[in-house]
């Protein structure tokens, strides 16, 4: 496997843990009561906004984990370059990840003009930003093992 492949499935298998580890610490945090309360507004506010800083701090402590472990295993360095090949499979994978992620908004969007309640609105875009970021792993994945 190459160095860009590791990556990969190490970024696709922090996602789900990140996600899984936060979500199972935020749920029992929802207050209880009424859905559309101030206090569970501010509940679904905090959960992406923590959520966003938590994964953006654990995805670069596991970047730089990946990368010492990578080091020490094969004595290789990181590839200090990126080719055609590299930027092609980062441009499809970005475009695939910000689809998904476009479609989710515009259903979030969706459920508050079938006037669902604001909390699937906050659920959808929570989910739509997990499934994005798999959806980008494993595109990338996917081209880095069977080519453009």
């Amino acid at each position: 496997m190459t160095y860009q492949e590791k990556k990969s499935i190490v970024s696709l298998i922090a996602a789900v843990f990140i996600f899984g580890a936060f979500c199972l610490y935020m749920y029992p945090l929802y207050p209880a009561g009424e859905a559309e309360s101030g206090e569970a507004l501010r509940y679904w506010g905090s959960f992406v906004l923590y959520l966003t800083v938590f994964s953006i701090a654990a995805h670069l402590a596991i970047g730089i984990a990946f990368n010492i472990v990578f080091r020490i295993t094969t004595g290789e360095k990181e590839p200090s370059f990126a080719d055609e090949l590299d930027r092609l499979i980062d441009l499809k994978a970005f475009r695939n990840s910000f689809f998904i992620f476009i479609l989710g908004f515009l259903l979030a969007m969706g459920s508050l003009v079938i006037d669902r309640p604001l909390q699937v609105m906050f659920m959808i875009l929570i989910c739509s930003g997990f499934v994005s970021e798999v959806t980008g792993s494993l595109t990338r994945l996917y081209h880095y093992r069977r080519g453009v």
